[in-house]
Order: C-alpha cells, then structure tokens, then sequence
C-alpha cells in the first residue's frame, strides 16, 4: 500500500482523483493523468509531490513516446490503474444512429486501457512487484440501457483484465479490477445528484480498506 510509483489515468477529477490522494497520503509516488492541464495543476498544487502529465487516452498514435518519457522520468513505475472513462447517454432509436459517442467511448474506456497497458507490460514485467488495476463497473454485469456503449466497454475490461490476469500469473505482476457501483462523480451531468449513489468519499475509502 506503500512505497510503490503509480499511474493514475482521469486523476483530475472524481474517482481517480480520489485514489490519487488516498494513495499520496499513504507515502506512494503519484502520477495523474489526463487531458486538461489546468485541472491536473490544482489537484497537484494542493498535492505537493505529485506529478502530473497531460495526455488523451484516446491518442494511441502519441502512446509509445508517452510511454517512453513516462518512464524515463520514473523509471520506478509499478503500479499502472486505468481509470479514465466517459459515459455518455445514447438513442439506440434515432434515425439515424449517432455513433460518434458510442466510438469515443470505445476508445477512451477499452481501447485506451489495452493500449496504454501493453505499453506499459514489458516495464512493469521487469519491476520487482508490480500491478495492473483496471476500473470497470457494476454496468458490466448488470448493464444500463441508457448508456449501452459504456456498459459494453466495461463488461469487455472485465473480460479482458481476467485474460491478463491468467497471462500473467507466473510474473510479478497483480492484476486487479475495481467494479464500482454508482458513485456521486461528475461522470454523467445527472451522476453528481443522484440520490441512489454512494457518495465519493465512503466508497475510496471502501476501496483502499479492501485493496490493504
């Protein structure tokens, strides 16, 4: 619980920024990620000795050299948690069908987590102890029609981590998913008042009773 250099990606806002803060104040090395600078700097700014680093899950072209000055900068790194996401509402019913929502979210829930963890792998495969966290949902078992994409690409990270789990059982790498119910974030504009959501701070400290 201690002692480790995490990446924690969408570490600006919601639950990521809150693992962030609960993991610094623990003694670890955190990097947050994520697109807007501004919001990384006051997260870091009332951090001190967190790191941050701009950058868009959704840009797999700008991966390798993300990954390459990633480590160059913490060549300690061994602890990656994949936790930006977007959810979006979606009319399967329209005529047409509006796709972009449903093919951003692809990108940045599924495709960004497999891009950004086999990039990582072969680094974190050379670490003494080393883990993979992937952030799914209660949605990838019980799914919510109204956001269909976004329940999909979660149910797929779940398959996906207990497959990555299994090819790296013999290596010093832990695989661990993170299955959250609704959480009071700002994911969604209507997840911040929903009166059937656990509040942000009872469930990170949920989360890091149950990972120590």
């Amino acid at each position: 619980m201690t002692g480790n250099t995490i990446l924690i990606t969408g570490g600006g806002s919601g639950i990521g920024r809150g693992l962030a803060e609960a993991f610094h104040g623990l003694g670890n090395q955190v990097i947050i990620a994520g697109r807007r600078a501004e919001v990384l700097d006051a997260v870091v700014a009332a951090h001190p000795g967190m790191a941050r680093v701009v950058f868009d899950v959704e840009d797999g072209a700008a991966m390798p050299g993300f990954v390459a000055g990633l480590i160059a900068a913490h060549p300690a790194l061994n602890v990656l948690i994949n936790n930006a996401g977007v959810m979006r509402a979606e009319d399967l019913t329209a005529d047409p069908v509006d796709l972009a929502d449903a093919e951003a979210t692809v990108v940045t829930n599924l495709l960004g987590p497999i891009r950004l963890t086999a990039a990582l792998l072969p680094h974190l495969q050379r670490q003494p102890r080393a883990a993979v966290v992937n952030m799914t949902s209660g949605l990838a078992f019980v799914p919510l029609a109204l956001t269909p994409t976004y329940s999909a690409t979660k149910a797929a990270l779940h398959s996906y981590s207990q497959s990555l789990r299994h090819q790296l059982r013999k290596t010093p790498v832990e695989v661990i998913e993170i299955a959250p119910p609704a959480v009071r974030t700002d994911l969604m504009a209507s997840s911040r008042g929903n009166p059937n959501a656990m509040d942000l701070a009872p469930f990170i400290a949920e989360v890091m009773a149950l990972l120590a």
